[in-house]
């Protein structure tokens, strides 16, 4: 007979418990703790992973590596996101904010690769097949390569994927999946946990590439266990704001290429379109002549982007004055404009700050931290800065300027697009090669950068 155990489990980060508390001792989260009955029958665990065999150690120098191809989507910027293409045998999961086009994209992928004869598996736990049909009919998607279920329960879809035998399987998404031997409701951290390796099982063992949709919380991070993300594969973020058309495909996690890359497409009415130049994109609509705006370079993952970087300084109404950032870290432009004071003389203590990247686009390097000084103190002392300068590194806590990495691709990109100089920490201005056209200012300090933007000493 089937045994049952009953625990509390928390549904933010996965902590059990066998009684229930109303504060989690994991995540310090209130009310989270909800019952859920574990039943642990032999035969039904049996049924699901199938006769155990045992594997034994083998020598690494006899282990044959083998260069499995991956399969093109034929859109560049998914392929860069993912490390040139979808890895037969991977699971990948997306996440992304409701109505942001997550479901889009993944129709659009799925369109593309039965167009190449490739099998391609859609099950859509949240709409109908006739709603996806909708959807698939705007994106102009016709194929017979293309499967299309509406399903919920693992084990139908387990007997569906052997029937059909597909190469690519989109599950949309984890949160509606559920087992049934196990009570508790769909989208807990149980059902999750439990679905999400059934699937990693089955695309280990029959070499099918499965991705899965999560939501996300308020927060902005996948909902279910964090362990949820330390099973698959890859890990893509699909970010955006509501009120712009362009979308950002973001690879936070990836065992087969770069991390940190992304992607960038636009929204139009019959799908994403992609946007093979991000920076000029970014750049299209810069204000030449203002004060509080520089354009800064960002390697994201193997790419350099070219975005604008504006600050606006004005005297406060407060007893504290307020510090506003988006697409920043906040506590880096506070640190930075710290330095400003100690350093260079800035009375901005009594100054509200906001800092903003304009696009939309969220960045975190160091090297952006020049680029952040200057468009404060540009800002503060109501003087624009050349709409040719380029301002590229990392500020210490004594003022001094670091170097950064990459820095040949980053010049390279902003002569691309038409920029004239560039501001580089000094470190960096050896054992490369300026393009012809482009000047190269290396600074010590942030007096020093200030100076060679503001037309002073050079």
């Amino acid at each position: 007979m089937a045994k049952k155990k009953t625990v509390f489990v928390c549904q933010h980060c996965g902590y059990e418990s066998p009684k229930w508390m109303g504060k989690c001792p994991g995540c310090a989260e209130w009310n989270s703790m909800v019952e859920e009955k574990i039943i642990h029958d032999q035969k039904n665990r049996t049924f699901q992973t199938g006769a155990r065999t045992q594997s034994k150690p083998i020598p690494i120098t006899q282990i044959v590596s083998s260069d499995e191809p991956r399969i093109s989507t034929s859109m560049e910027e998914v392929n860069r996101v993912l490390g040139g293409g979808i890895v037969p045998g991977s699971l990948v999961l997306v996440g992304g904010d409701p109505g942001i086009g997550k479901s889009t994209l993944l129709l659009q992928i799925s369109g593309i690769l039965s167009k190449q004869t490739h099998k391609v598996l859609y099950v859509s736990g949240e709409e109908s097949i006739r709603q996806t049909k909708m959807r698939a009919d705007r994106l102009g998607i016709d194929s017979d390569e293309l499967y299309i279920l509406a399903e919920t329960d693992v084990h139908v879809i387990a007997e569906q994927m052997e029937q059909v035998q597909p190469k690519v399987v989109i599950i949309d998404s984890i949160q509606t999946v559920s087992q049934e031997d196990i009570t508790s409701a769909p989208g807990s951290v149980a059902q999750v946990r439990e679905c999400t390796a059934t699937f990693m099982k089955i695309a280990k063992t029959k070499g099918v590439a499965i991705f899965i949709v999560g939501h996300v919380t308020k927060e902005g991070t996948i909902a279910g266990p964090r362990l949820l993300e330390h099973m698959v594969d890859a890990v893509l973020y699909f970010e955006g704001e509501r009120h712009h058309t362009y979308r950002i495909l973001r690879s936070v996690k990836n065992r087969f290429g770069s991390t940190n890359e992304i992607g960038i497409f636009e929204m139009k009415e019959f799908g994403l379109d992609e946007v093979s130049n991000p920076s000029e994109m970014f750049l299209e609509e810069r204000a030449h002549g203002a004060a509080g705006s520089i354009v800064i370079s960002s390697m994201e993952g193997t790419r350099p982007v070219l975005v604008e970087l504006q600050a606006l300084i004005s005297p406060t109404s407060f007893g504290t004055p307020r510090r506003m950032a988006t697409g920043v870290d906040h506590h880096r432009v506070s640190l930075i404009m710290a330095v400003l004071e100690k350093r260079v003389g800035l009375l901005l203590q009594n100054q509200d700050a906001y800092v903003n990247v304009a696009g939309g686009v969220k960045l975190n390097e160091p090297a952006l931290d020049l680029g952040i000084a200057v468009s404060i103190a540009s800002s503060f002392r109501d003087k624009p800065t050349s709409p040719y300068d380029v301002v590229i590194g990392e500020i210490g806590l004594t003022g001094e300027v670091r170097g950064v990495s990459r820095i040949e691709q980053r010049v390279l990109e902003a002569h691309k697009l038409g920029f004239k100089r560039v501001i580089v920490p000094m470190k960096n201005t050896t054992g490369w090669t300026a393009p012809k056209g482009m000047k190269v200012i290396g600074v010590e300090s942030v007096s020093e950068a200030l100076d060679a933007v503001f037309g002073g000493k050079e």
